[in-house]
């Protein structure tokens, strides 16, 4: 089997696997993300650690922003390509890497914009016996989670190096899965999201590069390898 379509054949199974699972385990605001996000919640309903600063700033502002450089970094050098001829040979993947990061967590954005999902620390209800989830809010622009995106999007430089360096590929996918979670964790923490929220944002992200991948294939068999 070529290996384009043994790739297709193994992330088609994968997502629409992980579709299921996501759809019948992690339904918003089920039974799971209710039990994840209720250490976080106080009994009036509260969430302590929305204002952390660990949590607010550091996660939500300064590690982001961080990851902003790395994606800033690339179109640099996709930019300096266009001069640099040690960078001309990367310009394809340096630039589509780039490309991949901004459509995907443009669709991201976008869902969101559309959803009438509301954020966890909108939607609890104080009671004099506790507090009550109120689903019934609607045009909340919460879902999937944006935060989480910026890291989820790091897997993109998976299919960038697939066929050229491995190690360098399989970095790229592990990093964007675990920053992408922990930020995505963060939110859960101070309220902002479930964790369905997060997973699906990852899903999504993952559909998007696996398509693109696809349709652009032939481009990664010529690019030159990326060994050092």
């Amino acid at each position: 089997m070529h290996d384009k379509q043994r790739f297709i054949l193994y992330q088609g199974c994968f997502l629409v696997i992980s579709f299921c699972m996501l759809w019948v385990f992690f339904p918003i605001g089920g039974s799971i993300d209710l039990a994840l996000i209720h250490p976080w919640v106080s009994e009036s309903g509260q969430f302590l650690l929305r204002d952390n600063w660990y949590l607010a700033e550091l996660n939500h502002r300064y590690v982001k922003d961080l990851i902003i450089l790395v994606y800033v970094i690339f179109f640099i050098l996709w930019l300096a390509s266009f001069k640099i001829e040690k960078l001309r040979p990367l310009r394809w993947s340096y630039g589509y890497f780039f490309g991949m990061v901004i459509l995907s967590t443009s669709i991201i954005g976008l869902l969101k914009s559309q959803s009438a999902h509301a954020c966890p620390w909108n939607i609890t209800i104080p009671t004099p016996q506790g507090f009550f989830w109120d689903f019934s809010t609607t045009k909340g622009h919460c879902f999937p989670g944006g935060h989480a995106a910026t890291g989820f999007a790091l897997m993109a430089g998976y299919a960038v190096f697939r066929l050229s360096n491995k190690k360098r590929a399989y970095f790229f996918l592990i990093a964007g899965c675990i920053l992408g979670f922990a930020m995505g964790w963060a939110q859960m923490m101070r309220g902002a999201h479930f964790l369905s929220h997060n997973l699906w944002t990852a899903w999504v992200i993952w559909l998007v590069n696996v398509v693109f991948y696809f349709f652009n294939y032939k481009h990664f068999i010529t690019a030159p390898s990326s060994q050092e």
